[in-house]
């Protein structure tokens, strides 16, 4: 069943790159008090997530802010050492929290995975993106098969 708009992120853990190493982080430390303005892309390192999808929502962060979104998570089923690569390889620091799904957990649990086997890449997270009130979910954008649309920044920008 894919999540909906009302209804409250689930439970998970996720791996989080920082300064001292992995730190697991739970969607209540992630999400709870706070609006949060969450994307998802299938892979680091990919072609339209690395020159589009991460970008956007770096260079969009102030205007965010402005809109009332506390933090920027990106969701990826990478592993967390990957996506700290990632991070680096994108000039990320603080400005964007970097959520490793490493086995698909939370995207299988709001039913936004996908098979990208014929790409040798198993199961990943589709293209969306999210804002959570308190982690309660309150506007969701998820795009079609191979496009890269609704779940950028600047469309997130427009529709909050």
């Amino acid at each position: 069943m894919t999540l909906k708009v009302g209804e409250s992120l689930p439970e998970a853990t996720f791996m989080v790159p920082t300064k001292d190493g992995p730190a697991a982080k739970t969607t209540a430390e992630i999400f709870g008090g706070k609006k949060v303005a969450l994307f998802a892309v299938p892979g680091a390192f990919t072609p339209t997530c690395s020159a589009k999808h991460l970008p956007s929502y770096k260079e969009k962060a102030a205007e965010l802010a402005a809109k009332g979104v506390d933090a920027i998570a990106c969701l990826s089923v990478n592993d967390v050492f990957v996506l700290s690569a990632w991070a680096k390889d994108q000039g990320v620091s603080d400005d964007i929290i970097m959520l490793a799904d490493g086995s698909g957990n939370f995207a299988k649990a709001i039913g936004l995975e996908m098979d990208a086997s014929k790409f040798g890449m198993g199961t990943r997270a589709q293209r969306f993106s999210l804002v959570a009130d308190n982690g309660v979910v309150t506007h969701l954008f998820v795009e079609a098969p191979a496009e890269y649309k609704v779940s950028s920044a600047e469309y997130m920008l427009e529709h909050i």
